[in-house]
């Protein structure tokens, strides 16, 4: 407990889901946390129910960003950390975002939300923790998806994918400029989270549709968004000051390759000792 005692952080995208998550573990760990997101009813619930301070943003405004550092900067007095979670799969209003029928506007609109806001949150983060802390934390909230291709997100697929690499160009800007802000990336797989909604389905499909989600998962789950939240937490705190430009998968093991066994496992194929 109080990992992040005195540290002043802001979490885009924390209405519900991971950055609800990350707002809650923060808070617990002594933070005081700033709940972001456009849904500001739900938000604000989010917020009351951690004891927590609320901050209306559009993360894809940038005079939003100044305005919304400018009231953090005069209430709170300083930046600490901050988690650039907000982001849009593409598939909320049912369109297509396969290669060959994803519109134009469907596609820019995911980059807007998913890239232009971490790039507008990174670049104003940097400059308030410039200004007033001593020791900062930005965490980019990437993905699996990032890492391969996604038939049926190309939009999405490719905009974690820039996310990772800007990720990088963040860490190693600071430390060309030696600032002592530290920049990483957490690369989610399937996370139960209201984005997995449109595809999962209310009805008798739903059970089949949660199996053939994790079919390929070694873990034969989804993850959870704490899970996800205590990644966050040790990347911004003082446990791995050495770490910069890193990515850490949240995926139960999926990029690591294929955990298929057999039910029964042949004597003549047991390995000798």
């Amino acid at each position: 407990m109080n990992r992040l005692q005195h540290r002043v952080a802001l979490v885009t995208g924390a209405a519900r889901g991971i950055g609800a998550a990350i707002a809650e573990a923060f808070a617990r760990e002594g933070a005081q946390v700033l709940v972001s997101d456009l849904d500001e009813a739900t938000g604000r619930a989010t917020a009351e129910r951690l004891g927590a301070a609320w901050l209306k943003l559009d993360v894809r405004d940038e005079l939003a960003w100044i305005g919304a550092m400018a009231r953090l900067l005069d209430t709170h007095g300083r930046l600490d950390v901050l988690v650039n979670n907000a982001g849009i799969s593409g598939l909320e209003a049912g369109a297509a975002h396969d290669p060959e029928h994803a519109a134009l506007a469907d596609w820019r609109a995911v980059m807007a939300t998913n890239l232009d806001g971490v790039f507008l949150g990174c670049k104003h983060g940097l400059r308030a923790m410039r200004r007033t802390t001593r020791s900062g934390a930005i965490v980019n909230i990437a993905s699996r998806s990032g890492v391969v291709g996604i038939p049926a997100a190309a939009a999405y697929a490719a905009s974690k994918a820039a996310v990772r690499n800007h990720t990088k160009t963040v860490a190693l800007y600071c430390a060309e400029q030696r600032l002592p802000i530290r920049c990483n990336a957490i690369l989610p797989a399937a996370i139960l989270t209201p984005m997995w909604e449109p595809m999962l389905g209310s009805g008798p499909e739903r059970e089949a549709n949660l199996a053939t989600f994790v079919a390929d998962t070694p873990l034969r789950r989804f993850g959870r968004p704490e899970e996800v939240a205590q990644v966050a937490v040790l990347l911004t705190s003082d446990e791995c000051p050495y770490m910069t430009g890193s990515e850490l998968h949240v995926d139960g093991g999926l990029l690591a390759g294929s955990a298929a066994v057999p039910d029964t496992y042949p004597a003549s194929a047991a390995p000798s000792a």
